[in-house]
């Protein structure tokens, strides 16, 4: 009997629009392979809300977002909005609300795109990086006390729980033992974090211990920032706190040729909440409106969510898509060197998956 899943689609800001829709299309090309139809539940919600209605979404937002099979995100934030307004206004709760602890972000250097680092070879960089999503740095806790006065005093406080650092570092490790490489590197500031850093490290020890294949590292966060420019090739399964895996995946987006590359997965293990699936780049408000974004990343994310939905043959279509459009030098925006616009290469993947799946694109 075919399957119909039903997905929150929130555009958002700057360029969400424009490469959500792109992804939406893939998905469409693909879903035949599954005998499964897709129904999209479109919300305005992000900065366009927030001038109009003094909040980012409505009040219930996050019951409306939970009957859903899963939430697609475009992008948040705005030039005129402060970034912990966007960011604590939607998107940081529904990390929260519906517990998707783990964010998994895949870097990986694609046959066709040249990496700033020099002599790399296609395949050579393939990192995956898994994020603590719901508590660490990005906790809210904290206040501010004798606001704006020259004694004005801000708490931030990191929350590390064991049962937090458990389930993010068992998902690593069952990550990698799925893989040919068979290892993962934690990365942690032990030395000057006393307290959440060394619950973390000694998480990782009692995790690693049962898994005895799996060879380990332990770096510090600037070591590791250094490492994964030295030698990325060695990073296999990443695992990271909210704030470092943070920066270390933007990094890694980099060094595999583009931002616009940089997929992702907010993810509830149990699957009791929908799970979040959104591009890395963000709103990038300098190039709205030109046609120019990238919209692989939103795809590959796309492709994400059709995995997690048990679509496999699906996700592969539209993944084996996007490698061989960039292996032949296909239509590509500018950020990879093309000059394709954003419509054009997303309707060059969309055609690709549909000569797979004998679908109309």
């Amino acid at each position: 009997m075919p399957r119909t899943f039903d997905i929150a689609v929130i555009e958002g800001d700057g360029i969400g629009p424009e490469v959500t829709r792109e992804a939406i299309r893939s998905v469409e090309a693909a879903v035949s392979l599954e005998g499964a139809s897709f129904e999209w539940t479109s919300y305005p919600w992000g900065t366009e809300y927030y001038f109009e209605h003094g909040r980012m979404a409505p009040d219930d937002y996050l019951d409306t977002l939970a009957g859903h099979d899963a939430i697609l995100l475009g992008a948040v934030g705005h030039p005129e909005v402060q970034d912990h307004v966007t960011l604590n206004g939607l998107l940081l709760p529904i990390r929260r609300q519906f517990d998707q602890c783990v964010c998994l972000r895949p870097s990986y250097l694609y046959d066709g795109v040249e990496s700033p680092l020099r002599d790399k070879s296609p395949g050579s960089i393939d990192i995956q990086v898994f994020r603590e999503n719901t508590e660490g740095e990005y906790a809210n806790v904290g206040g501010r006390l004798y606001a704006d006065r020259p004694h004005d005093v801000a708490i931030q406080t990191s929350v590390f729980t064991r049962h937090g650092c458990r389930r993010i570092i068992t998902a690593a490790f069952e990550k990698a033992a799925t893989r040919p490489a068979g290892h993962v590197a934690s990365i942690t500031k032990s030395n000057a974090q006393g307290y959440g850093m060394v619950l973390w490290d000694e998480v990782f020890e009692e995790v690693a211990a049962g898994f005895p294949d799996i060879e380990t590292e332990s770096l510090l966060i600037d070591r590791a920032v250094m490492e994964f420019v030295r030698r990325p090739e060695s990073f296999d399964v990443v695992v990271a706190s909210n704030l470092f895996g943070d920066i270390l995946t933007d990094l890694a987006a980099i060094i595999v040729g583009s931002m616009g590359l940089a997929a992702s997965a907010n993810i509830d293990p149990t699957r009791t909440h929908p799970s979040m699936f959104e591009p890395v780049h963000g709103s990038a408000p300098d190039i709205v409106g030109q046609g120019i974004a990238n919209p692989l990343a939103a795809i590959l994310s796309a492709a994400m969510m059709l995995e997690h939905l048990e679509l496999p043959n699906a996700a592969a279509a539209i993944n084996d898509a996007v490698k061989d459009q960039l292996a032949e030098r296909g239509p590509r925006t500018p950020d990879l060197g093309g000059d394709s616009t954003t419509e054009e290469t997303g309707e060059a993947i969309a055609t690709r998956v549909a000569s797979t799946t004998g679908a109309v694109s």
